[in-house]
């Protein structure tokens, strides 16, 4: 049997305090496999974004237990959830977030650097040439289009080798065929490392791609909908 490497059971979190607060997720409970791909999709304001930074070990729950990569979450402290999710978790977002006073090279190799990785700008450039960028190592990300930008966050979340990689509308700022070659860029890398992919996306086409997509509405996964794609 194919061994989970997200376990989510029960999961309920609130944002916000008193009149504000929002329940935002409402008892999720959730299996991935190793290697698998899950896309997630839903309506605005559905709970997806808040469900990968639960994911992430970047919100806490409220009730129940978050276990990724065979560690329980719960009851970490905020540095070694952080020195968890350097080893075992990469993150794309869609806005790339990058910072703007460094080059490519060293918004990959900073991270690394800051972990104690061995050799981290040697591992930068290698994961940079691998995204196909070996000749923009040096460039500014206002020096880069939209895709060469994404493709660095991409290179950053997979230098780590990290067991399992997030992407939050990693497509979202692209245009239809940027995002196409950045999701063929994501679709490839994980299934080169075997590492296990969760997406959240507005694109149908892009949710098509996954191993099997998960529906959310107002803080659930709605009923029956854990959709396994079936194979061409």
């Amino acid at each position: 049997m194919t061994e989970a490497v997200i376990q989510l059971k029960d999961v309920s979190l609130t944002l916000g305090e008193g009149a504000s607060s929002v329940h935002v997720l409402k008892g999720i409970s959730l299996d991935v496999a190793a290697g698998e791909a899950t896309g997630i999709v839903g309506p605005s304001g559905s709970g997806k974004s808040t469900l990968l930074m639960v994911l992430a070990g970047l919100e806490r729950v409220d009730a129940g237990s978050v276990r990724i990569a065979g560690e329980l979450l719960n009851g970490k402290s905020e540095d070694q959830i952080a020195s968890f999710r350097g080893r075992n978790i990469g993150i794309v977002f869609q806005s790339f977030h990058l910072i703007p006073n460094m080059t490519a090279l060293e918004n990959v190799a900073v991270p690394l650097e800051l972990a104690g990785a061995a050799d981290p700008f040697g591992v930068a450039a290698r994961e940079l040439a691998a995204v196909g960028l070996a000749d923009r190592v040096t460039h500014y990300p206002g020096e880069l289009s939209g895709g060469e930008q994404q493709r660095v966050a991409i290179a950053r979340a997979l230098a780590p080798s990290p067991r399992i990689l997030i992407a939050d509308e990693p497509t979202g700022n692209l245009d239809q065929a940027t995002g196409k070659q950045v999701a063929d860029l994501l679709f490839a890398k994980a299934v080169e490392r075997a590492m296990t992919l969760v997406l959240v996306t507005h694109d149908p086409a892009l949710a098509a791609r996954c191993t099997r997509q998960i529906a959310m509405r107002s803080g659930r996964i709605e009923a029956g909908a854990i959709l396994a794609r079936i194979p061409a």
